[in-house]
Parts: structure tokens; C-alpha cells; sequence
């Protein structure tokens, strides 16, 4: 085995067993641009611009993950998401 196969597998195997979720949010047909922006800068700590570009991209696309972190972090922010009326989970 090469280091650089001995390299790609190392990281293979540290990326499967990270610890890293994600928030993804998801697009519905009820809540404003204005309210998932001002959503995300208050639980998410988004800057506006990110927010905004977020919120594009929900639009257009139908998801977008908003925040990465470990579960225990992302499960309060997600639930406050929820609390907001927005479509969110956890993967």
C-alpha cells in the first residue's frame, strides 16, 4: 500500500465516524423570506447575507443545510426552527 492509499484511507475512516450532523431546512409553501431570514440570524447566528443566501437556496432547491455541528448542539436550535414554523430535522 502507497502512504498516499495509506493517507485516503485514514481519512475515509475518520470521516465515517465523525460526529457531525446537520440542520437541514427545508421549503414550504407558508413562511415568508423575511421571517426564515430573520429566523436563521436569531438561531442560527447567521450574518443577514447568510441568512438571505440560505433562504434562496431553500426556495430554489427545496433544502439547504443551515448549521453543522454535533447532535447535542443542533437539537435546540432545530427544535427553536420548529418553534418558528419552519420545516427543519437533524441528519
Amino acid at each position: 500500500m502507497s502512504t498516499k492509499e495509506k493517507v485516503l484511507e485514514e481519512v475515509l475512516v475518520e470521516d465515517s465516524v465523525s460526529d457531525i450532523n446537520e440542520i437541514v431546512l427545508y421549503n414550504d409553501e407558508v413562511n415568508t423570506f423575511d421571517h426564515v431570514i430573520e429566523t436563521l440570524i436569531r438561531v442560527c447566528s447567521h450574518t443577514a447575507e447568510q441568512a438571505e443566501q440560505c433562504s434562496i437556496i431553500v426556495h430554489y432547491k427545496g433544502k439547504c443545510t443551515v448549521k453543522t455541528g454535533e447532535y447535542n448542539d443542533l437539537k435546540p436550535q432545530c427544535t427553536q426552527l420548529l418553534e418558528a414554523g419552519l420545516s427543519a430535522e437533524i441528519v
